[in-house]
């Protein structure tokens, strides 16, 4: 195979793909719990639930939202206890929920919808609301996350709500402005053994945009403590303050916060404009090919950022894989395109075609593949220039010093070819509690033959093999690993997926496969239709 550093972006010529619009329509909330039918066996020393979130209601009266992300959140629970599962969901009560609903009409502005100035209001009234600011949304749609014990749902504004992980209620709006100066935070926290959480935020200052670390303590001060004493660990100047990246996550090893830079890039004059221009969020968010990806690298214990920079040509990056510390190189492995349109290509209009023009649309956009980078972490003015530093052996990745504080690399490919025929790979997945920034074997993930997930997969990193779960008209969702009791290796475990289905005649079910043979273990079949989601976690009762 060609090296890594020349391979292109990779297209498909996919023909026949079925219509998937019931995955992104509204549903109705399932507020109390509902059984479910079992079949097959769900192993009883799972006692937990899964939470995931996603959007549930894509219109409100007439109007309807563009983007797969404005979606108002929906959040999910199966409830597992002596092999048995029930079912339960709820919208979350959001200010923007909340409103919508009352006035029965868009009011508060999405990532790729702008909310209309209201018709009730004069025509001067309507003009003068072209100049304000548009607010961010508290419609956190995309993960669960848990920060002193608490379970939140997330987005990426300032604003996530803390939930009871029981019954789904929204207990209490929390924004980070209100403890840290942070415009935001993403829905992807990492988290070190003893609970402390780190997560990144934008903030806007006078002086341009400025990426931020944020360290959350484990510890509460009291039962109405939420975000007390979080810092911010070190703020980064992007490359250029008017147009700093989006990011979606970040990565982190044991001693390591590592923030990836990439050229998709914010146009804060054209977002802050955007609603002068009758324009959502969503059109000041553009990719830029000509320019280089770059990793900033920032000590955990010190606060401190390291003077090497790492670049690479230009990619685009959702979700981390792992990262870890090895010999004196960090192993950075995440999931990559070559290309950053796909924010951009989710509009609802898009995920809803069907024939030809759904084919054409997919065809075109570039694979997610998992790949490594190694960076190596004892740069100095010895350093020899122009030559691979990357010593380990086995590994095809290159890492080339240009000067003395900046390192060129090229990643190697952490599949074989055959994962190209499934779609390539996202919303992967490890044994977070375990091997999260340590060297490990195996990584979970969905196949992507579609603009959502269609097929399960294991890879194996010391053979690049994988194992598939595939079956026709059923996409799964994200698959969370779960470690069995007495664990000895990686792979104990299960894997809970939640698989949907556009065929009226099919299931929406819980899947639970062993994670060491990728075997069905058993389902269970839920009787009301879950739109595709996005995120996350298992809450352990045991």
């Amino acid at each position: 195979s060609s090296p890594s550093s020349s391979t292109k972006t990779y297209f498909t010529k996919v023909h026949g793909l079925p219509n998937i619009s019931p995955l992104v329509s509204s549903v109705e909330e399932t507020p109390e719990p509902i059984p479910t039918t079992v079949k097959g066996t769900i192993p009883t020393w799972i006692h937990g639930s899964l939470l995931r979130n996603g959007p549930g209601k894509f219109e409100f009266g007439n109007q309807h939202y563009n983007h797969w992300f404005d979606g108002m959140a929906l959040m999910h629970r199966f409830q597992i206890e002596d092999g048995q599962v029930t079912y339960r969901s709820r919208f979350l009560h959001s200010d923007s929920y909340k409103q919508n609903s009352e006035r029965n009409r868009i009011i508060v502005s999405e990532f790729g919808t702008l909310a209309l100035p209201d018709p009730c209001k004069n025509f001067f009234q309507r003009f003068l609301s072209r100049f304000e600011m548009i607010k961010p949304t508290d419609n956190a749609s995309v993960n669960f996350v848990k920060y002193k014990g608490d379970y939140y749902a997330s987005t990426e504004t300032n604003y996530m709500h803390r939930v009871d992980p029981d019954t789904l209620e929204s207990k209490q709006k929390v924004d980070w402005s209100k403890f840290i100066a942070v415009n935001g935070a993403t829905a992807h926290p990492h988290f070190d053994p003893d609970g402390t959480a780190y997560n990144m935020g934008n903030s806007y200052r006078n002086k341009g945009a400025f990426y931020n670390i944020i360290r959350v303590p484990p510890e509460r001060d009291g039962p109405e403590d939420n975000l007390e004493g979080a810092k911010i660990l070190c703020s980064i100047a992007p490359r250029d303050k008017s147009k700093p990246s989006y990011y979606h996550s970040f990565g982190m090893s044991k001693n390591y916060v590592v923030f990836i830079e990439q050229p998709i890039k914010m146009d804060l004059f054209k977002i802050v404009t955007g609603r002068l221009r009758g324009k959502s969020l969503n059109e000041g968010v553009y990719w830029d090919p000509n320019q280089e990806t770059t990793f900033h690298l920032i000590d955990k214990q010190t606060g401190k950022e390291m003077p090497v920079k790492y670049h690479a040509k230009a990619l685009s990056t959702f979700h981390q894989i792992n990262a870890f510390e090895q010999d004196g190189f960090l192993m950075l492995d995440m999931c990559c395109s070559d290309d950053g349109q796909a924010i951009n290509n989710f509009l609802v209009q898009n995920l809803r075609q069907s024939g030809e023009a759904l084919d054409e649309m997919y065809n075109t956009m570039s694979r997610p593949l998992p790949r490594r980078f190694v960076l190596p972490l004892n740069i100095s003015s010895e350093t020899p220039l122009e030559q691979n530093l990357n010593t380990r052996p086995d590994s095809t990745a290159t890492a080339v010093c240009r000067t003395n504080n900046q390192v060129f690399c090229t990643f190697e490919d952490l599949h074989g070819e055959d994962l190209k025929d499934y779609g390539g790979l996202e919303f992967p997945h490890i044994n977070y509690a375990r091997y999260n920034t340590k060297p490990y074997r195996y990584y979970y993930g969905c196949g992507f033959r579609h603009l959502v997930g269609d097929s399960l997969i294991k890879m194996d990193l010391e053979s690049k093999k994988f194992k598939v779960w595939r079956q026709p008209d059923l996409y799964p969702s994200e698959p969370v690993f779960i470690p069995s009791p007495n664990a000895e290796k990686e792979d104990d475990g299960v894997i809970l997926s939640v698989i949907i289905t556009p065929v009226k005649d099919k299931s929406t079910f819980l899947l639970v496969l062993d994670a060491k043979t990728f075997e069905e273990l058993g389902r269970a079949e839920v009787p009301v239709n879950i739109p595709y989601g996005f995120h996350g976690v298992f809450n352990s009762s045991a």
